[in-house]
């Protein structure tokens, strides 16, 4: 019996385990699924439509460097928790970069903001991950 080869939320599950974004409110990261195959590059439209966003929450698409910099990058005193945080998130980018090809981010909401880093798999299903920041200031 062929054994079945691992699906991108089990491939993720060590890397996210207890691996939380960086925001006033430090929150979890998670793989999520979209059960859609849109051509990308995915609009803003498409994103409300997917994840069932009504018309007066705000939602911008940002750049992926912008959802990876605060995290890969090593900040002058981090200690050494937060320096393996950084190793953890730059493993998790290059996963992501592996399984998932037209990424694009999108922040949903104002001050409680919903980030999704999507992606198409080799499927043409879209995946990828969510997290929530806290801005405040």
């Amino acid at each position: 019996m062929p054994s079945e080869e691992p699906t991108p939320e089990f491939s993720f599950s060590e890397l996210l385990k207890d691996l939380y974004y960086p925001s006033e409110s430090d929150e979890p990261v998670d793989f999520v699924n979209v059960p859609a195959q849109f051509e990308p590059p995915l609009t803003i439209g498409h994103v409300r439509d997917l994840l069932l966003i009504t018309p007066e929450i705000y939602v911008e698409e940002i750049p992926e460097a912008a959802f990876w910099e605060p995290v890969v990058t090593d900040q002058d005193g981090y200690e050494e928790e937060e320096e393996r945080r950084t190793v953890r998130f730059a493993e998790l980018r290059q996963q992501i970069e592996s399984i998932l090809m037209n990424r694009q981010v999108f922040r949903v909401g104002e001050v409680e903001v919903a980030l999704y880093l999507l992606g198409r798999k080799a499927d043409g299903f879209w995946a990828g991950l969510k997290t929530t920041v806290v801005e405040t200031t």
